[in-house]
């Protein structure tokens, strides 16, 4: 029972595949912005450009595999906000995220940029992230010292995606980023002058943007589209 079962698997996911292009490489650009104890306290207000090299491994008409690296600017200023008490404090900063991600990615309908009929579909994303930034670690004569900090996140977003040609196609898209971390704004509970906001929440980072990608590779003995 277990061999037929997995003959039919096998069966329905070399037809998912079969026609479609496997590889695609392509970039993002769009904008970046965080979430926590400085500045706006909107979670979707991009305020910088950020971008990504992405690379896809078609694995069926509904299912992806991909990875990206990432730079991530992100900044805020408390005068952007509406909370009076931030508008009053008056703090601001500026980091820069480098980013590794790897998931997947779910079509809500079949795509296959081959197709003449399927191919558009929107789309969700599932990750798992790493990123190094800035933080200050110590204070000397008035001074405050950086190092770099490695840290993890749970990346999650949507997206819509279509063909441009039988190569090429475009994605609209948006991700956000739960942080383990609290000081991405370089909030430090050890130095009473950088402990600052809600200890209890952590920070958040996003990124909407546009990418265009490349589709190559066949599968071996893949038979062409006639739709």
């Amino acid at each position: 029972m277990n061999k037929i079962f997995l003959s039919i698997l096998g069966f329905l996911f070399f037809t998912q595949v079969s026609a479609q292009l496997l590889n695609e490489i392509g970039f993002f650009v769009g904008g970046t912005n965080y979430s926590g104890d400085i500045g706006n306290e909107a979670y979707i207000a991009p305020n910088r450009i950020g971008g990504s090299l992405l690379y896809k491994r078609n694995v069926s008409e509904r299912l992806s595999l991909r990875s990206t690296i990432s730079i991530l600017p992100i900044a805020d200023d408390d005068l952007n906000s509406s909370n009076i008490v931030r508008q009053q404090r008056a703090y601001n900063f500026s980091n820069t995220l480098y980013e590794v991600a790897i998931g997947m990615e779910f079509n809500y309908f079949n795509y296959d940029i081959t197709s003449e009929y399927k191919n558009k579909t929107p789309y969700i994303l599932l990750e798992l992230a790493g990123f190094y930034y800035n933080v200050v670690s110590n204070q000397t004569n008035g001074e405050y010292n950086y190092s770099n900090k490695v840290a993890y996140a749970i990346p999650f977003g949507v997206g819509y995606k279509a063909k441009i040609t039988k190569a090429f196609g475009f994605a609209i898209e948006l991700r956000a980023r739960y942080t383990f971390e609290d000081d991405l704004d370089y909030n430090n509970e050890k130095l009473y002058s950088l402990r600052f906001g809600n200890p209890k929440t952590n920070d958040w980072y996003f990124f909407s943007g546009v990418s265009v990608v490349y589709s190559f590779g066949r599968p071996p003995c893949a038979v062409p589209r006639q739709d």
